[in-house]
């Protein structure tokens, strides 16, 4: 790292020729408990490389389980999507339950609904039982419709789900309007299984909960090397240290994933870009959210928001592939929260921060095993609160009983995007392409 950098670069919106600026999770997080680098030769049973939400839950639920494991985290703690994140908690994965059907076959596609119908739940529920400092309401999730065609798609979504017995409705205009502040949706649905969190405070505490159950937890320990070393692994860090483990679980998603060879062509890490206002007055504050529900829209783009613990209105979506140079890379977020809450008009923007994303070639979560004792976790895909904790709670049952029923998705081949090399080129056009066909707000 530059010296020019904060070592606690989780807490700021990027890095290069922009200087940076806190985040508004950085400043308003609970403190990190104390941890150090790596010193020296250890053993463990398990490794975890990553102190994100999969990394810390595989970690903590191996340690409730009396299991040696070390967590190696290249920064501090929620440094990549983990505290960089939108802080919604949205069960659920990218696609209906009868498109799991079809994609997965009926009991694996089961099997895989309810999983991704627990998400949000295991979150809550682990902050619950470990009393985590972490500002947090759960009053539901609402996807806004930009089309007719959008709306047709939100009430049938809807309507799987709550055939299912999820606490799930269609939204006609009014109800939406009068839920979210705004009149620039058709209408949509609601999910009442969803929240939201201060996502730096969830992964810190998270990290809490794994040190006090017996987790060892090192930071600014970048692993460099990875390697089997007859029937163990040994992973080396840049200061020379190294933890020899029988297993590895691997959980760097966007955030370091050319560890392994192969696997960073399997994503794309675009980059998501967030704008925060001052708290906002009490009258306009009333009038948006009012029942603190959080929203993401139908658009390709997707726009997401939501009111944060101390009232400012958080406003979310794609910006530069590239690291930000300046506060213009984020005017666009600006003008849309003007144009969609026209009483927020003329309140500063007090925050300005981003982060990558991890996008599959399916959108859909990947589990990987190249080799004997080495499992890989990656994908987000918008649901990262929620999935990656439960994605670490069941690879930790795995890992612990070798029981392959515990993981939601089946391993698979790691395989590469095609002309990964041009990725910046194609996902520019992309993006283009989108900005044109979603439509204006």
């Amino acid at each position: 790292m530059s010296p020019d950098v904060p070592p606690d670069t989780a807490l700021y919106s990027g890095k290069g020729p922009f200087p940076l600026s806190p985040s508004l999770w950085a400043a308003t997080a609970s403190p990190p408990p104390p941890t150090e680098a790596l010193a020296g030769p250890v053993q463990a049973d398990v490794l975890v490389i990553g102190g994100g939400y999969a990394g810390l839950s595989t970690a903590l639920h191996l340690a409730e389980r009396g299991i040696d494991v070390v967590v190696l985290e290249a920064r501090e703690i929620g440094f990549g999507g983990s505290g960089r994140n939108g802080g919604q908690v949205i069960p659920g994965l990218k696609y209906d339950p009868d498109e799991l059907l079809a994609h997965y076959g009926a009991e694996r596609g089961e099997r895989v609904i309810d999983f991704a119908g627990r998400t949000a739940d295991i979150v809550f529920d682990l902050i619950e039982r470990h009393g985590m400092d972490v500002p947090r309401r759960r009053a539901g999730w609402i996807q806004g419709a930009h089309t007719p065609q959008a709306l047709d798609l939100a009430h049938r979504r809807a309507a799987q789900w709550a055939s299912r017995g999820v606490d799930a409705r269609p939204l006609d205009r009014s109800q939406v309007g009068a839920l979210l502040g705004t009149d620039k949706y058709l209408g949509g649905w609601i999910d009442g299984r969803a929240g939201t969190i201060q996502p730096l405070s969830y992964v810190r505490g998270l990290a809490r909960a794994a040190m006090n159950a017996g987790a060892r937890v090192h930071t600014a320990s970048p692993v460099t090397e990875l390697k089997r070393d007859g029937t163990r692994w040994v992973a080396t860090t840049a200061s020379g240290s190294s933890v020899a483990a029988d297993r590895v679980v691997m959980c760097t998603n966007a955030y370091g994933a050319e560890l392994w060879p192969g696997l960073k062509p399997t994503i794309i890490d675009a980059n998501t870009f967030q704008v925060a206002t001052r708290p906002l007055p009490e009258d306009v504050r009333a009038a948006i959210l009012p029942q603190g529900q959080v929203c993401s829209d139908t658009r390709n783009l997707l726009l997401y928001f939501r009111l944060d613990h101390q009232g400012r209105l958080l406003m979310g979506g794609r910006g530069p592939f590239r690291e930000p140079r300046g506060a213009a890379d984020w005017r666009h977020l600006e003008r849309v929260m003007a144009k969609m809450f026209p009483r927020v008009a003329g309140i500063p923007f007090e925050f300005r921060w981003c982060g990558r994303v991890a996008i599959t070639r399916d959108y859909l979560p990947h589990l990987h095993e190249p080799a004997p004792g080495l499992l890989i976790d990656i994908g987000c895909l918008g649901r990262g609160v929620g999935l990656q904790t439960a994605m670490g709670k069941a690879m930790a049952e795995y890992v612990a009983t070798g029981d392959r029923a515990a993981l939601p998705v089946p391993p698979s081949p790691i395989k590469p995007f095609p002309l990964y090399g041009l990725r910046r080129v194609y996902v520019n056009a992309v993006v283009t392409w989108y900005r044109l066909t979603d439509g204006g707000v």
